[in-house]
């Protein structure tokens, strides 16, 4: 690797002097395992590992950027969940997060469920064998094809996001001799504490149908009404990135709420409760993400007592847990093209991904941590911001870190925690290739989805 020499960017005494920015770590070669992958470590040399295999071997062989995502922490995730929630509850994974055929096979194996929000993720889900009644189809607005695709395939539960949905789905049910099971979802009211973005349960926006004014209630009736349709439940979902658990409290009681106005004014009571994902990861040493058996105690719990105090048995209870599964198993790895110092200000780290490959900084603010992975240094530390090769000011993949000030072109650093919507989200802008996802495990490292080529660009400009 290159050791040229750059001038110093600002050192940790400038930066602080300021007040802004968290003090650097006392090591920037420690790696806290809050935010990386429970494989992923350093060898003797210095170099980062993850399932055994050194970094640099990686880049050679797969290049950069590419997404590496330890399999077995993924799997010891699912499992993880599966555990805490027991047979008395489901745990659908949601696919958005990431999703690949290799992902869906593992998902099967270690007995999650799966929910798809899109034809294309429903077709990758069938093609790699999940059973049909384990997967969930979810949606603001799914076209008539992708209905009739659910429908005929079997799929265990359609969540209502519309009245004309309602209809929609009824028809096509009976048109093709089905009784779909089906959930319908409601938006309670919670502003959950996350972007305003990725909060989905205040009135005001696409999602659902609203408790306020009797809309869901309303919607309840129709569902129980319509040949074709089983209505097993109720789902909510408050948005995503959260930590505290007082939203998931209060759309807890409120859904409880409105299943014993089900029970009082059609004599039934519902039989499932889906309390959505959303849950959040360590970005940083800042987040505190909770673990999930505290998660499975805390919603089991909650559902319990409000259905107690409405006089209700306890429903089945589902959650939906996808960046918590997979954004911790991941790290996006990238060598170091440019470096420029601004004086008093902070060193701009240029890498060749970005953008295209993270969206998250631009898009939400995201906040992530990086750390020279190619080696370690006991260089002091400066304040950087690693940013992207796009033509675009708000092509920043970490605002603001500390990496060694003798950091050089040539280097790999890793990003930790984008197993979740990056590569879901990433793009083909400036005609970028989109990066590889290559799952490693006990020293072996596999492409589970290709890096894109120039010939793939040019297959689909047919013009």
């Amino acid at each position: 690797m290159s050791r040229s020499a750059h001038p110093a960017g600002p050192r940790h005494a400038d930066v602080m002097s300021e007040g802004h920015y968290t003090a650097p770590a006392d090591d920037l070669n420690a790696l806290d395992e809050k935010v990386w992958s429970s494989t992923v470590t350093r060898d003797e040399h210095g170099a980062l590992t993850v399932g055994g295999i050194e970094v640099s071997r990686l880049a050679e062989e797969f290049g950069t950027p590419a997404y590496f995502l330890d399999e077995a922490d993924f799997r010891a995730r699912c499992r993880a969940w599966s555990d805490a929630f027991g047979p008395g509850a489901d745990v659908f994974y949601a696919g958005k997060a990431f999703l690949s055929r290799a992902v869906v096979r593992w998902l099967k194996e270690e007995g999650l469920n799966l929910d798809v929000c899109s034809g294309g993720e429903l077709t990758t889900a069938l093609d790699a064998g999940m059973p049909a009644e384990r997967i969930a189809f979810h949606g603001n607005n799914k076209t008539v094809e992708e209905i009739e695709r659910a429908v005929g395939a079997g799929v265990g539960r359609i969540v209502l996001d519309s009245f004309q949905e309602i209809v929609r789905v009824a028809h096509i049910a009976r048109r093709l001799g089905r009784r779909q099971p089906v959930q319908i979802r409601v938006t309670v009211g919670v502003e959950a504490h996350t972007h305003e973005f990725i909060a989905t349960a205040h009135e005001d926006q696409k999602f659902g149908i609203a408790l306020a004014g009797g809309q869901a209630a309303e919607a309840v009736r129709r569902a129980l009404t319509l040949d074709g349709l089983e209505l097993i439940g109720i789902h909510s979902h408050i948005g995503s990135q959260i930590f505290d658990m007082a939203g998931f409290e209060v759309s807890a009681r409120r859904v409880v709420q409105l299943l014993a106005e089900v029970r009082d004014e059609h004599g039934v009571e519902l039989p499932e409760i889906d309390l959505g994902g959303g849950l959040g990861i360590a970005y940083t040493s800042e987040d505190d993400p909770r673990e999930p058996h505290e998660i499975a105690k805390s919603l089991g719990d909650i559902v319990t007592r409000e259905c107690e105090a409405a006089g209700l048995a306890t429903p089945r209870i589902s959650v939906e847990p996808g960046r918590a599964i997979v954004g911790p198993t991941a790290f996006t790895l990238y060598e170091v093209g440019t470096i420029k110092p601004l004086e008093g200000l902070r060193t701009y780290v240029s890498v060749d991904g970005g953008m295209s490959d993270n969206i998250r900084t631009a898009l939400y603010d995201a906040e992530y941590s990086v750390t020279l992975a190619s080696r370690t240094s006991d260089a002091e530390p400066m304040l950087v911001r690693v940013v992207g090769k796009h033509c675009e000011s708000g092509d920043i993949v970490v605002k603001d870190a500390f990496l060694p000030s003798d950091l050089a072109p040539g280097d790999l650093i890793a990003v930790p925690a984008t197993g979740a919507y990056c590569r879901s989200m990433a793009s083909n802008y400036n005609h970028a290739l989109r990066p590889p996802v290559v799952a490693v495990r006990d020293g072996a490292a596999r492409v589970i989805v290709r890096r894109e080529t120039e010939e793939d660009l040019l297959r689909l400009d047919v013009g």
